[in-house]
């Protein structure tokens, strides 16, 4: 069984300083440009395994100088869901940062109602399962997203880490 780093302890400026730097080398292999302003609404998204709001995103820009605007953050957040640098979490109308930017899949994720930490792990087999079931009734699928609740291993413990 394969652990996310969000529900479990890590190096998390190791984590961070990787998924930059991998994401650095995917928009460079295609050769998109990663402004400044997308490079920090992704470092904002990376801070934490969390969801975060677009207005928080743009709270961050705006403090590291980049504008106040909202089209600012929804630019930078639109650019980097469109080319899978992040995704959007449609239940907490948020975003969070892609853990596999450059690759093809198909994740969940799974979302903690105690912290709000959100964790993406794979879910290719759920894909296929929805693909097969669209076909037998002659529905194409655009698209899946896939959003769990619960709580995180930390949570479950008495006196776990919860918010709520």
């Amino acid at each position: 069984m394969t652990t996310t780093p969000a529900f479990h302890d890590h190096d998390h400026s190791g984590c961070t300083a990787a998924a930059l730097s991998h994401a650095a080398e995917v928009a460079k292999a295609r050769g998109l440009r990663m402004t400044p302003v997308r490079k920090r609404a992704l470092e904002i998204l990376l801070a934490k395994h969390e969801a975060v709001g677009a207005y928080d995103v743009l709270d961050g820009l705006a403090a590291s100088g980049f504008g106040s605007q909202p089209p600012v953050a929804y630019r930078a957040l639109d650019f980097l869901v469109e080319h899978g640098f992040a995704h959007r979490i449609r239940r907490l109308n948020a975003y969070t940062a892609c853990m596999h930017p450059g690759t093809e899949h198909s994740p969940a994720f799974f979302i903690c109602e105690g912290c709000d930490c959100v964790a993406e792990a794979p879910a290719q087999d759920v894909r296929v399962a929805v693909d097969q079931a669209a076909g037998s009734i002659g529905f194409k699928v655009a698209r899946v997203n896939v959003e769990v609740t619960g709580l995180c291993p930390a949570c479950q413990r008495p006196g776990g880490r919860a918010v709520s």
